[in-house]
């Protein structure tokens, strides 16, 4: 088993537990995390990438326990391992794009994929050296997307990719996403009250608030 979460309970300050479903995944398989907005989904994300640590339970990414890292440790792990996507690009504006891609390589301290290569496999090998404040929304998303896969991660969690796009950019985002997740072997987890993505990913588990 490539990905594994396990009785993952977690309480921000003065609130109920948040009790979490359990996910396995193999290499190529994906998942998606639905909830309503304030149900726990990000935190779940969050405890998934190891940003937050858990009251209970653990996650397991290629037999490394990520629970049990702290510190640089598990900066230099996430770097390397896991690929996020993010609900909004946040893509540096003072590099082009192939340079934002670069920053990942550099941050995870891996050679990780050709980035002309990648670019161009979703659709973005004319814009390598252009200013992200010239992308329109759906490029700026495929360039977060290109970010988070350029080290090769073992796993691809996305917050909320398609909450800004339309019905054409829904459909070409997750099909990118599932398209990359197979073809490097990584388990690929989205989190999304976006019910559109359920005819493209029948596989889920819920997040309901206590």
């Amino acid at each position: 088993m490539l990905f594994e979460s396990r009785n993952l309970k977690y309480s921000h300050p003065g609130q109920q537990a948040l009790v979490f479903s359990d996910i396995s995944l193999e290499p190529g398989e994906s998942v998606l995390v639905l909830g309503k907005s304030g149900s726990g989904k990000t935190t779940l994300l969050n405890l998934l990438a190891g940003l937050l640590e858990p009251e209970e339970g653990e996650v397991k990414l290629g037999g490394q326990n990520i629970t049990a890292m702290k510190g640089q440790a598990l900066d230099l792990f996430r770097g390397k391992e896991i690929g996020i996507v993010f609900q909004k690009p946040h893509l540096l504006a003072s590099l082009n794009v192939k340079e934002n891609l670069q920053m990942a390589h550099f941050f995870g301290k891996k050679k990780g994929q050709n980035i002309d290569q990648l670019l161009a496999e979703l659709g973005l090998g004319g814009k390598a050296k252009s200013s992200v404040l010239t992308l329109s929304e759906g490029e700026a998303q495929r360039v977060s997307i290109a970010r988070a896969l350029a080290n090769t991660p073992k796993l691809i969690l996305a917050d909320e990719p398609t909450s800004s796009l339309d019905d054409e950019n829904t459909e070409k985002v997750i099909t990118l996403l599932k398209t990359q997740a197979v073809k490097i072997g990584a388990a690929l987890i989205i989190v999304t009250h976006d019910q559109r993505v359920k005819s493209h990913i029948p596989n889920f588990v819920e997040v309901i608030a206590p």
